[in-house]
């Protein structure tokens, strides 16, 4: 046996470890770590309910929209608020604008450099790479000044925005000339990141954590210059997605089908669904809610979570607690693998760990017949060779396609969006907040951020926030062994991957970065019973955490 531990995993958001046990090339056991402490909770005690909106959102600077609508949504069913359809669209289209700013930034600049190789691009004919990115239908670009950049830096003696990765790895497995046209496609997506958070920043007020999805509605007054503004973003990056993303995608995937092979995890799904349609019924969503085991899909019902913290940096509970009833209280952190090793809980549904994210949405819209879902991801096996086997997507590869297929999809239904927008205003419907009364209540508020479910809870008592929790994807995701030993889906995604080099495991990497864990929102700290003191603690290598 040997060990392979990637410490600190790059190319994420946050604080991660994962430790692997190496047998015959394959990875035999995991341990996934979060090592950052936080407790943006603890701020919300005592303060106005609305109060959680502004601060939820510094959770997470890559998905605050998410956070700050789970969270008036918590607020909304605590004290009976309404949110009028204007309100419910732009709020669609905010989160939409983020969702594609995230999906971006995830596969083109934290993933990709997993399976696309720039260095090798310095072997490309240009000829050949204009040739190949015509052939595959996917977006051209100036590629011979692109890879004069490229040349630049490796005469330099480092790689700039490249550098840090394993390039060395023979798990690379791309011609020169698609490593080129990716890494081309690596520097637009940069530009793009910006075309959607412009949209965020135009409906509110500022991007990263927005000021206009207040409880009730919103407080952006949607007019026909700034729509216009908006769809005309929407559809540059609807037309991007669709003549460059998705192209990509299926260039690179028939390199890597052996990736269709591992990495499946759990096999259990969870989706509290995005993208309200005018019932604003989670199972009508336009990404709807549902449990999906293996490809059976059932209900959801959040009483039914229970988190555990036996292999967590937190006091021993007796038995799991619902997130509605959580108290958390934090020990001194000791890494012991048979112990205790991360600060991420354990949240299970009806006791079994669940996968979220894209491809969780992914397959329970798939099984619920969300029609232009179905049409994605038939195509899509048909291309890699897989028709009518969707449990191929159950995997690495599976997962990381998935996610870009969800781009255009949500691309194309904000396009639509701002269409429903602009025919209700023009048909006199121009409400987009009601007011209401804070009274006491317990509320929870269940999402999507782009990295999976996302549930906020906010327990009112005269007035104030008596206790506030969340549960954020990466939280399922990263979480570790329950009380049983269970794994986490990481950490059961990592079982049999190939590993090629114990100090640089490519593949294994691979797996990790397909969840696009974030680790800052994961890691955190609820209100305990002993009062609103954090302090300073220390991670295992030493290094105060905070």
């Amino acid at each position: 046996m040997a060990r392979s531990i990637i410490d600190p995993v790059s190319r994420i958001e946050g604080h991660l470890k994962v430790e692997m046990e190496v047998a015959d090339g394959v990875v035999k056991d995991a341990w996934v770590s979060g090592t950052l402490f936080r407790g943006m909770e603890l701020i919300l005690k005592g303060r106005a309910p609305e109060d959680a909106f502004w601060v939820s959102q510094r959770i997470c600077g890559v998905c605050p929209v998410s956070h700050g609508h789970a969270s008036t949504m918590a607020t909304e069913a605590a004290v009976g608020a309404k949110v009028p359809q204007v309100g419910r669209i732009v709020r669609n289209l905010v989160e939409g604008s983020q969702f594609l700013h995230s999906h971006i930034l995830w596969f083109y600049n934290l993933a990709a450099l997993d399976w696309v190789n720039p260095v090798n691009g310095l072997k490309a004919d240009i000829a050949d790479t204009y040739s190949l990115a015509q052939a595959a239908g996917t977006g051209v670009a100036d590629f011979g000044n692109v890879a004069k950049r490229l040349a630049a830096f490796v005469e330099r003696g480092q790689l700039s925005i490249f550098s840090g990765n394993w390039f060395d790895s023979p798990a690379y497995k791309l011609p020169p000339e698609l490593d080129l046209i990716a890494t081309a496609h690596y520097l637009e997506a940069l530009e793009m990141q910006a075309v959607a958070s412009t949209i965020s920043g135009i409906i509110g007020g500022k991007m990263p954590h927005i000021m206009t999805s207040v409880p009730g509605g919103t407080t952006w007054v949607p007019t026909e210059q700034n729509l216009d503004d908006v769809l005309f973003r929407f559809v540059q990056l609807r037309d991007w997605i669709k003549g460059t993303m998705i192209p990509d995608t299926l260039a690179i995937a028939p390199y890597y089908l052996d990736a269709l092979g591992h990495g499946g995890g759990v096999g259990n799904f969870l989706a509290w669904g995005v993208f309200n349609d005018e019932s604003s019924d989670p199972a009508k969503r336009y990404l709807p809610a549902g449990i999906a085991k293996g490809l059976s899909l059932s209900e959801v019902d959040q009483s039914k979570i229970i988190e555990y913290v036996d292999h967590s940096f937190y006091e021993p509970t007796s038995g799991g607690l619902n997130p509605t009833e959580g108290k958390t209280q934090p020990v001194a952190p000791k890494y012991d693998v048979n112990d205790k090793y991360t600060w991420s809980k354990a949240p299970r549904y009806e006791d079994l760990p669940m996968e979220v994210g894209g491809l969780s949405r992914l397959i329970v819209a798939y099984l619920r017949g969300v029609p232009r879902v179905k049409e994605l991801i038939d195509s899509t096996l048909a291309a890699l060779g897989a028709p009518g086997k969707p449990e191929v997507l159950i995997s690495t590869l599976g997962r990381t396609a998935g996610r870009n297929l969800e781009a255009l999809y949500v691309a194309e239904l904000m396009v639509d969006q701002v269409g429903e927008l602009i025919e209700r205003i023009k048909g006199g419907d121009s409400t987009s907040f009601e007011p209401y009364e804070i009274k006491d209540g317990l509320g929870v508020g269940m999402w999507e951020a782009p990295r999976g479910a996302l549930l906020h809870a906010t327990d009112i008592k005269d007035g104030k926030i008596d206790n506030y929790q969340c549960i954020v994807p990466s939280t399922w995701n990263i979480s570790p062994r329950d009380g049983k030993g269970v794994r986490g889906p990481m950490e059961q995604a990592l079982i049999g991957v190939p590993i090629e080099d114990v100090e640089k495991p490519l593949s294994a990497l691979r797996t990790v970065h397909s969840f696009d864990p974030c680790v800052a929102c994961a890691v955190h700290v609820v209100e305990p019973k002993t009062g609103k003191h954090c302090e300073v603690l220390h991670s295992p290598n030493g290094r105060g955490v905070m």
